[in-house]
């Protein structure tokens, strides 16, 4: 219905692309996503980011959430009013305790999924098949985390439970395929040296955990490797937070001028402290896959970003230029201090994550610049390999 924009297929090289489909004006939503299929990473989860199980709507309060990351109970938020927190309508699932932030979300949940990864009782007991395998991905994917298996898992576990399975394997193949020397590359920058033999140990605790006749060909060893690069190339990393969201909520406060410069030195103060005792981890996070999204490519000097403002998972696609009808509509890979570097260093991330080139107009003005990089940028060079693979974990 009157959609701003639309997937076509560029060339076999660049494969598919997004148009604005009419002039979109600097700061409109270009639209609105919901992920087919999405999971909080597992380390976020085990550190205490309680999150809605389906949506990664952040469960805290928001002031909940300032005490825990500031490591101080005793930390108080004025205008508690902006919280957007409704505990009284969280809800568990009856049989396994996993929490959601509404009705709506363990109902989508459980018919979407989760009657095949409900653990029931088992919850806690080491020796179940799904538990097996979430212990062996923690301990081969430590933090900052940028894919899940559980994502994964999930794909499967919604195809067992559909009543139309067709659909949804031609869902999930819309995304990004790629040929085998490149599924060894992105395989490779998730799992590092070892990865030949810790995808062989998840491909049998994954086949233990949720072998289905139907789907037989993603436990082989090449569909594995296939359904492990589709995840790793196009997950969309997600981030939530209900203190951002309360910020949000206090800046549009119409408050006098005093008032008003108090809080905005509470809040900056507020976030000094929480980033010398949390360090960047703020956000619920996890990623998902977007059909519309994952048909982005990637420009230096992108003329959209992604973001989540409704503090879940629905993926808000914001125009950062005047978009012209059938313009292409580019995001950033990378995040803006990347951005900021030399053409060659660029270009060295994106070749390692994401197996391209760039030829944005930024990069093709800058094709004479010296392959070479800056001294600051040589001591800068280890910063990248946190990016791995996630596209660029956006601010909420």
């Amino acid at each position: 219905a009157g959609a701003a924009a639309e997937a076509r297929f560029i060339s076999s090289a660049k494969g598919k692309g997004l148009f604005a489909t009419k002039n979109i004006r600097k700061g409109e939503t270009v639209f609105v996503e919901r992920p087919v299929v999405s999971s909080q990473f597992l380390w976020n989860a085990l550190y205490n980011y309680r999150a809605c199980d389906h949506c990664l709507r952040a469960l805290e309060t928001a002031e909940e959430n300032a005490q825990r990351l500031l490591g101080r109970s005793s930390l108080v938020l004025p205008h508690p009013e902006q919280c957007s927190i409704r505990k009284d309508l969280h809800q568990q699932c009856p049989r396994c305790q996993v929490t959601y932030c509404s009705a709506e979300c363990r109902q989508a949940a459980l018919e979407q999924y989760h009657q095949v990864l409900c653990l029931g009782p088992s919850r806690d007991d080491p020796t179940h098949p799904l538990n097996k395998l979430q212990e062996a991905w923690r301990n081969m994917h430590y933090p900052p985390e940028t894919s899940s298996i559980m994502l994964m898992a999930r794909m499967v576990a919604t195809i067992k439970q559909a009543k139309d399975k067709e659909w949804w394997i031609k869902a999930f193949s819309q995304f990004c395929s790629k040929t085998a020397n490149e599924e060894e590359e992105i395989v490779h920058k998730l799992l590092g040296d070892k990865f030949k033999g810790q995808l062989e140990l998840l491909r049998l605790l994954f086949t233990e955990a949720l072998y289905d006749e139907y789907l037989s060909r993603w436990f082989t060893p090449e569909g594995f490797r296939s359904l492990f690069a589709l995840v790793g190339t196009n997950g969309q990393g997600i981030g939530t937070s209900s203190l951002s969201q309360w910020v949000h909520a206090c800046d549009a406060l119409d408050l006098p001028m005093l008032e008003r410069e108090e809080l905005d030195a509470f809040i900056d103060q507020l976030y000094k402290d929480i980033e010398k005792e949390s360090g960047e981890f703020l956000n619920c996070e996890g990623s998902g896959l977007y059909v519309l999204q994952s048909c982005c490519n990637h420009s230096c000097i992108p003329n959209a970003e992604t973001s989540f403002p409704e503090n879940n998972f629905l993926l808000h696609l914001t125009a950062l230029e005047d978009i012209e009808a059938g313009e292409e509509i580019c995001i950033s890979y990378l995040d803006c201090c990347q951005r900021e570097r030399s053409r060659h260093s660029r270009n060295k991330i994106l070749r390692e994550n994401y197996l391209f080139t760039c030829s944005c107009p930024k990069c093709l003005a800058q094709a004479d610049d010296a392959d070479v990089t800056s001294d600051e940028e040589e001591e800068g060079e280890g910063e990248t390999d946190d990016a791995e693979l996630e596209d660029e974990m956006t601010d909420v």
